[in-house]
């Protein structure tokens, strides 16, 4: 390492490289002037008593100490609403899709158009989706209702109560399982043909060959997807595009602790608050990924074999 960097010369190391630089330089802006630097202020803005964008009262943790006490309660609700709906969601989401990618992993003819279409749902921008769920949803006028209102059915309330918005969250979510799809789809392409040949020589028939060769050998690609699903979903902030009561549902039964991050930082206008409120969301989550990290012997690679 010393001998490296006495021999580096930075002139030179730039002057070989600046094409490569400069095409990174959006990039690199980008993450720098979008990402850290935003990262940065909302660490400082966490220490700012009653910051509202322009003045404060006082540096400390009084934030932080406002989270576990007065506001605790509000704090724990939209926590436990949003362990439910990630609980559920991501084994559902995972499964549903992994189940999905089998069935379009065939070489029939056509199978490629239902694969553009299950996969087509994931390229609408995520309020312009809400947004058609909750007309879709809508007690009176949704499209759902409707259809259960000509066959005599009394009509669902979905995001009309409590007891069933979470729910219809869950069945909601089952519309862009095509991303999902095409990561699986990924991963059973990669499998050798041989392994599967070898099962059938020794007797095994396509089960065996889904529980000792598909599973195993497609391990790496779902624990990609539980970690980046677990990040994405306890981040969910969709609510707030179509739940009622400003996104929280009745009852604050959708209540997810992203939104009531949104509703501190921008709309109640405490972003001190709001920054403390992500720092320590963020803590859980890092928490999260070591863990899954740490139990992760189960994860079969291929040189392993």
């Amino acid at each position: 390492m010393k001998t490296f960097f006495k021999n580096f010369n930075a002139r030179k190391f730039f002057r070989d490289n600046y094409t490569g630089w400069l095409f990174n330089l959006p990039l690199t802006v980008g993450i720098v002037v979008f990402t850290l630097i935003p990262v940065l202020f909302s660490l400082i803005y966490s220490f700012m008593w009653r910051y509202n964008g322009f003045t404060f009262e006082a540096w400390g943790v009084h934030n932080y100490a406002l989270m576990f006490t007065a506001d605790w309660g509000e704090v724990s609700r939209t926590f436990l609403n949003t362990v439910i709906y990630s609980v559920v969601s991501i084994p559902l989401s995972l499964v549903t899709s992994y189940f999905l990618a089998l069935l379009v992993n065939t070489s029939l003819k056509g199978v490629k158009v239902f694969r553009v279409l299950f996969y087509l749902p994931v390229t609408i921008p995520a309020v312009v989706s809400g947004l058609l769920w909750k007309d879709m949803f809508g007690q009176t006028y949704g499209i759902f209702n409707r259809i259960l209102g000509l066959v005599g059915i009394a009509p669902f309330p979905f995001f009309a109560e409590a007891g069933t918005s979470m729910v219809s969250v869950f069945i909601m979510n089952l519309w862009t399982v095509g991303g999902g799809m095409i990561l699986w789809l990924s991963a059973f392409k990669n499998i050798d043909k041989q392994y599967y040949e070898a099962v059938q020589i020794e007797g095994g028939g396509r089960l065996a060959g889904f529980w000792y060769i598909t599973i195993p050998m497609s391990t790496p690609m779902i624990f990609y997807n539980v970690i980046m699903s677990t990040i994405g979903t306890l981040q969910y902030n969709g609510p707030l595009t179509y739940a009622p009561n400003g996104g929280r549902g009745w009852d604050n039964s959708l209540y997810m602790y992203a939104v009531k991050i949104y509703q501190e930082a921008i709309e109640s206008g405490m972003i001190g608050y709001g920054s403390a409120l992500a720092w320590c969301f963020l803590i859980v989550i890092g928490m999260i990924t070591v863990v899954l990290f740490a139990t992760s012997k189960w994860v079969f690679y291929g040189e392993e074999a």
